[in-house]
């Protein structure tokens, strides 16, 4: 037996099936589509869902190394396969064939499951991505969507915050510092721009008036209609469009959320040797490397379902009447999240990584500062809309605005007192010899005998003499060239 949300979903289906009943017009996906579905279906799902991502990623990770190398002009893979296709193939056979040390000392329950923790939840998170309209599978209607849950957005934040623990846990059971420092920043880093990715959907929530994935892609479909030379034209519909900023925000969370350059602080090589998963290697790496890819899939998966418009197709391909039926707008889908993947690459190919003080102050200071101003307005907007323009919503959105404002410029002025408190208390440094570093700068004493090549023999086989004794032509210089 079924439930009466089943029978709902069931019945609808039936009558948007030809033959069955009186219409022909598939009805929008919905919550109840997915109800009544045979168990086959769901597993057919579940691996067709666990293979896209997995070859995504071996595509992902060649599509990176051959635009990287083209960028940094020099060749990419190109030994493995055709075009160096099979480059990535061969890395995943090789990772689990590789030596798999387990240091001394670790927590080997909590390091064993680490890789598991991160990875498991970037699979779940595709779950409610459509990536379609209703198709027709072995003569069964359902959506090309695993499931659908009326606070399916929620669900994806929900991950994320998960697959963090993996993160974590990975450097707290490696007993290393470098590895429990990288931890910790993944911690803080996913925590505040998590805020701000949360508060950059709020806005897509107002205008759809749902959290569940298939209903925002139908408030997408189309904006209100226009005439030109006989011409019947809508109005641009993708919240891409019409909530910018929220658009802007979440593409700059989610490059901090995956941990890609130039917010790649927790796996900072320079000063964390290899951050969280210094100390894993063989099959665990690879599991982390493969959580890394199929996370930047998610993420641009999510933002073509919540501002690009989804499944379906960009005008002018719209005109066609057949564009957004049948199995064509999964290449459109496709089309858009491999646009944002390449968006990852020519950031990392471009930026440097910055500092940690400067992420965690862009984040606090700016990024959710500027996400909660944009909440205000478009919550102004859609109260001034429902009441026809009353003259009380100006004042009260006019008098949130210019709070949000003085208390931006107080925040700015108190910064700027600090700081020229902080250089008046300094003590006046004295000149510095010349050659010598400024005070403070922090490298180490340029007189160190190994920098002058002391010790090193001007000839091979010729032991180390005495500086003093020895003319200065007769020693090797050691610029560590």
């Amino acid at each position: 037996m079924i439930s009466m949300a089943g029978a709902a979903g069931l019945a609808a289906r039936t009558a948007a099936t030809p033959g069955a009943g009186h219409s022909t017009v598939t009805p929008p996906v919905t919550v109840l589509s997915f109800y009544g579905q045979p168990w086959w279906m769901i597993l057919l799902k579940v691996v067709a869902i666990f293979a896209f991502l997995m070859l995504m990623t071996l595509f992902a990770i060649w599509a990176e190394r051959r635009l990287i190398g083209r960028m940094q002009q020099r060749p990419g893979p190109n030994r493995a396969g055709p075009f160096g296709l099979l480059q990535s193939l061969m890395d995943g056979i090789k990772l689990p064939l590789k030596e798999d040390i387990v240091p001394r000392g670790v927590d080997k329950l909590l390091f064993w499951l680490a890789p598991a923790i991160a990875l498991v939840p970037a699979f779940i998170s595709f779950a409610i991505i459509p990536f379609g309209p209703e198709v027709s599978i072995f003569g069964v209607q359902t959506p090309l969507q695993l499931t659908d849950l009326p606070v399916a957005v929620l669900l994806v934040l929900a991950m994320s915050s998960i697959g963090v623990y993996g993160i974590v846990l990975a450097g707290w059971a490696s007993a290393s510092p470098y590895s429990l420092l990288g931890g910790l920043r993944s911690s803080a880093q996913v925590v505040s721009y998590e805020i701000a990715m949360g508060l950059s959907f709020v806005a897509v929530f107002l205008y759809a008036g749902s959290l569940s994935t298939s209903a925002i892609v139908q408030a997408q479909a189309h904006g209100n209609e226009f005439h030109v030379g006989g011409l019947t034209l809508h109005y641009p519909s993708w919240y891409a469009v019409l909530l910018f900023p929220s658009f802007f925000i979440y593409l700059i969370t989610m490059v901090g959320e995956t941990n890609r350059l130039p917010f790649d602080l927790p796996e900072g090589e320079g000063e964390l040797v290899g951050g969280f998963h210094t100390e894993y290697s063989s099959l665990k790496f690879a599991l982390f490397y493969l959580a890394e890819y199929i996370n930047m899939t998610t993420v641009a998966a999510l933002a073509t379902t919540l501002f690009l418009g989804g499944w379906r197709a960009v005008w002018p391909i719209t005109i066609w009447s057949g564009a957004n039926t049948g199995w064509w707008p999964l290449l459109w889908f496709l089309a858009k999240v491999l646009i944002l993947l390449f968006c990852f690459v020519w950031l990392r190919g471009t930026l440097p990584r910055i500092r940690y003080d400067q992420l965690m102050s862009f984040g606090w200071k700016v990024l959710i500062p500027v996400s909660l101003t944009w909440i205000l307005m478009i919550a102004t907007i859609r109260v001034w809309r429902q009441h026809g323009g009353s003259t009380p919503v100006y004042i009260v959105g006019g008098a949130l605005l210019g709070a949000l404002l003085l208390a931006w410029a107080g925040d700015v002025a108190a910064e700027r007192r600090r700081q020229a408190a902080a250089q008046a208390a300094e003590p006046a440094a004295a000149e510095p010899e010349a050659g010598a570093a400024a005070p403070g700068f922090p490298v180490p004493p340029m007189d160190l005998p190994h920098y002058h090549g002391v010790g090193v023999p001007a000839s091979p086989g010729g032991s180390a003499v005495d500086p003093e004794a020895v003319p200065r032509a007769g020693i090797k210089e050691v610029t560590g060239a």
